[in-house]
């Protein structure tokens, strides 16, 4: 744990560091502000780029071995339906809590914002343009799996790996042990590289927090102060819940597992990328001790259909854009909402701003002007460090739950 404290310190340090450089730029050398944070981002840039690299591999590979040394059919249903019994469970409580507490605190009636340009949400308006079931549907299917792995489509690789592992599982010994060992072989050597790459971690946190500061500087959080208290609120709450959800189940482990993934969520809340923390994820909670074939299904899954952060957020800005319009939602139409955010958040990927384009998708779908996305643009990326590491939580928490209720939670770490 030695390695993991310094870690952590580093990271604390380049958040801090990051800040303050940002600010120098900011109020020194406002008119270098721009080049400034081009520039320093390309440091977050190349963390990320490092973490994706490995994405698609380790996925691929963890899942096919985990399904495929289950073997046994009936065992991968059990532990597949309490997964999806907790991702659909954990989902909606999420989006009701953003959606009880939008309703209470009102923040769209309470800040007066200037009705902004929508330049700058031009890009996620042409994204969101086209989106349909069929959409939908090729997003989840892949049409090749070298495409799928060329643009980490991490739930084209689930679809994939499942049926693979599940056909690699009903071969017989014979022809599957070789395969299950080599890919065993390759997911435990990017395991390994993570290692390597998690030190990138402070250079990639020091580049994203001093670009934001640096180009919005301190002002960003008086402008937005309602909106931001308010938002955090609600996910203190949505924390509060999965915390109580949590001890119900791992009892007093559940603090183990905070010190573990201690790392993972703060370099999600500073990268703003759940994704970026999926290796490290992986190798903390088997050293957590949970089984790491139930890991290997149940954690890429949960990239896919158990983003509760991001869940919350959605109710949460979609009803803010429509109290700041003016447009009064009746229950039914609130609830109808829930629901359609609810199927078709599904399979968004664990990267900044992926939740926006439902957003907007979702606001044209209910009459409320999706260029109101133009109005939380500047302030998202701090609401995305929240929402990102609220998914790493809500993750982490599902895959020990159900190993525990495999009866496969060691105490005392599990099988690398």
């Amino acid at each position: 744990m030695k390695g993991q404290n310094k870690l952590f310190i580093a990271i604390i340090v380049s958040l801090i560091l990051g800040v303050a450089i940002g600010g120098l730029v900011h109020l020194q050398y406002p008119e270098s502000a721009e080049p400034f944070s081009k520039n320093i981002k390309l440091l977050g840039t190349i963390f990320i780029r490092l973490v994706q690299m490995i994405i698609a591999p380790l996925v691929f590979t963890t899942l096919v071995v985990g399904i495929a040394k289950m073997s046994d059919i009936k065992m991968i249903g059990r532990v597949g339906s309490k997964a999806m019994l907790w991702f659909i469970s954990a989902s909606l409580v999420s989006l009701f809590i953003g959606l009880i507490l939008v309703n209470w605190l009102e923040p769209g009636h309470v800040t007066k914002l200037p009705i902004q340009d929508a330049a700058s949400a031009e890009e996620l308006l042409k994204s969101s343009k086209g989106f349909s079931m069929e959409d939908f549907v090729k997003h989840v299917v892949p049409k090749s799996i070298f495409e799928a792995f060329a643009t980490n489509e991490v739930l084209q690789i689930v679809v994939f790996s499942i049926m693979f592992g599940v056909a690699l599982a009903n071969l017989g010994d014979e022809y599957a042990q070789p395969v299950i060992k080599l890919f065993d072989v390759i997911a435990h050597a990017i395991l390994k590289m993570v290692g390597y790459i998690m030190w990138f971690a402070p250079l990639g946190v020091l580049g994203a927090i001093a670009a934001v500061v640096a180009t919005n500087g301190f002002e960003i959080f008086k402008v937005y102060a309602i909106y931001l208290r308010d938002f955090f609120f609600a996910i203190a709450v949505l924390w509060l819940v999965l915390l109580i959800v949590g001890y119900l189940i791992l009892g007093n482990r559940l603090f183990d597992l905070l010190k573990r993934i201690k790392s993972p969520l703060l370099i999600a809340f500073s990268t703003t990328s759940s994704e970026a923390v999926f290796p490290k994820l992986v190798e903390e909670l088997e050293r957590f001790g949970c089984n790491n074939r139930v890991v290997s299904f149940i954690l890429p899954l949960g990239y896919s259909f158990n983003l509760d952060g991001s869940m919350m957020y959605m109710t949460f800005a979609s009803i803010f854009i429509a109290q700041i319009y003016g447009i009064e939602m009746s229950i039914g139409q609130q609830i109808t909402m829930l629901l359609v955010l609810m199927l078709t958040s599904k399979g968004i990927a664990g990267v900044p701003r992926a939740s926006l384009v439902i957003i907007v998708a979702t606001c044209s779908m209910f009459g409320i002007p999706p260029e109101g996305i133009a109005l939380i643009l500047p302030i998202d990326h701090f609401c995305d460090m929240a929402r990102s590491m609220t998914n790493v939580l809500g993750n982490a928490l599902a895959t020990s739950a159900v190993s525990k209720w495999e009866g496969q939670l060691e105490n005392h770490g599990g099988d690398m």
